[in-house]
């Protein structure tokens, strides 16, 4: 890239200039590369809120407006228009596909479901009440022992067998954590069905009985995997860059995107909102939550409501709201309090000035956890189905951070507080 400006920075009457850079979309960045070289010193930017660690032409959020691009296509066009496996080819390889090209990858991803049937036997290792996310963290760290073929990052053919796998198999890894969790038998994936249909197949299907996907669950499932396939240079996109970028195999890095989803502050934000709905309990409470919400001397915050980088408004949320509102027209609330809860809360949240002028808005994760938990899923399988649905952005980020002839190892530095340097004394004489 040509710089397009310079900043100057001065410390101790010496002046630096640092090149800076002019994105397609937003901000202006300043490069500091070079700064500890030249003037011995480092920045800090705890949580790297404010430091731009790759280019990326993937994915780009402006949180002010809303807005949500990938490839350049708004995620509200996507999700009316388009499909998962469609929005995969995109990610991975920067344009949509003409016919052909669709059907050929549909074709791959398809013929690649099945997993090595050692694996079942790496699943009886666990304890039967194991966490799904936890096999998810194990299993695909393990399928670099399983699929020798593909695991040299040197080769474009290896990379590229690799991250059909991995979107191909991680639904059939999730869905067999959940069987095994439950004590059911693995269900094998079938090849006439769609990727969204495929997995609520292999979770919900039992040899004894015939299992019919419907097409509503069906559409919304692929909602929720397409709305949560990649969302730019957040933490466990950036733990997969990070651990990518030692030369780690790309099974190792999507074992540590995983496990990084994992925390609660992360991946688990459906499975928080699903919790405090079932604290609620019933409508009747609803106005003490409320209440306590209000007061600032209060810790309880309510979840699913507002967003970290979306200022405004989530684009996600108004499209998977279409999807809650199907899904729970088609199973209906009658006898469900919690999602009773849900859908009282969202009328009030929607028409209070008071989240009205905060911009407190139903997110992704108010919606994707209530229409998940109306399918039935527990809580549990909440984060392992982000981790699936976010398998492809991961891998088009590892993808393109293998590509950057610019990459170098991660090494943050540190703002070092410790103790100067001091000397040993012997264990006697301690006192």
């Amino acid at each position: 890239m040509t710089p397009t400006k310079t900043a100057r920075l001065t410390i101790d009457d010496k002046t630096y200039d640092l090149p800076m850079y002019s994105p397609t979309l937003g901000p202006d960045v300043v490069d500091i590369g070079k700064l500890y070289a030249q003037a011995d010193v480092f920045t800090f930017d705890p949580g790297f809120t404010s430091t731009a660690a790759c280019d990326s032409t993937i994915t780009y959020i402006d949180g002010d407006k809303g807005e949500l691009l990938y490839r350049g296509y708004p995620i509200e066009q996507l999700a009316e228009q388009s499909h998962h496996l469609e929005v995969c080819y995109l990610l991975l390889y920067g344009e949509l596909p003409t016919k052909t090209q669709l059907v050929d990858f549909e074709a791959r991803v398809t013929r690649h479901t099945m997993v090595h049937e050692q694996m079942h036997y790496f699943f009886r290792g666990f304890r039967r009440d194991s966490h799904p996310m936890a096999t998810m963290v194990g299993v695909v760290g393990a399928m670099s022992a399983f699929y020798h073929d593909s695991t040299d990052i040197a080769d474009p053919w290896q990379r590229e067998v690799a991250a059909i796998r991995m979107i191909a198999k991680l639904p059939t890894i999730a869905a067999m954590a959940y069987k095994y969790s439950v004590g059911q038998p693995f269900v094998y994936p079938k090849n006439s069905l769609s990727y969204a249909g495929n997995f609520l197949h292999m979770c919900f299907a039992v040899p004894c009985e015939e299992y019919v996907v419907n097409p509503i669950l069906e559409k919304a499932m692929d909602r929720i995997m397409m709305l949560h396939a990649d969302h730019e240079q957040n933490a466990s996109t950036s733990t997969v860059r990070l651990a990518g970028s030692s030369g780690a195999n790309p099974f190792a890095c999507i074992a540590a995107g995983i496990a990084c989803l994992w925390g609660p502050a992360h991946g688990g934000a459906n499975q928080a909102c699903l919790e405090m709905l079932r604290e609620i309990g019933t409508v009747d409470r609803i106005p003490e939550f409320i209440a306590r919400a209000k007061d600032k001397n209060d810790p309880f915050r309510l979840m699913g409501f507002g967003h970290r980088v979306y200022k405004n408004f989530d684009p996600r949320a108004k499209v998977m709201k279409e999807s809650a509102d199907e899904v729970l027209g088609l199973l209906g609330v009658e006898n469900n309090p919690t999602l009773q809860v849900a859908k009282e809360l969202e009328r009030i949240a929607l028409e209070d000035d008071y989240f009205i002028s905060k911009k407190l808005y139903p997110n992704v994760d108010f919606y994707s956890g209530i229409i998940l938990d109306a399918m039935g899923f527990p809580t549990s399988m909440f984060t392992p189905i982000f981790a699936l649905s976010r398998t492809v952005g991961w891998i088009s980020q590892w993808k393109e951070m293998i590509a950057d002839k610019n990459q170098k190892i991660g090494r943050p530095r540190q703002l070092y507080i410790g103790a100067t340097q001091r000397d040993y004394t012997a264990v006697a004489t301690r006192g």
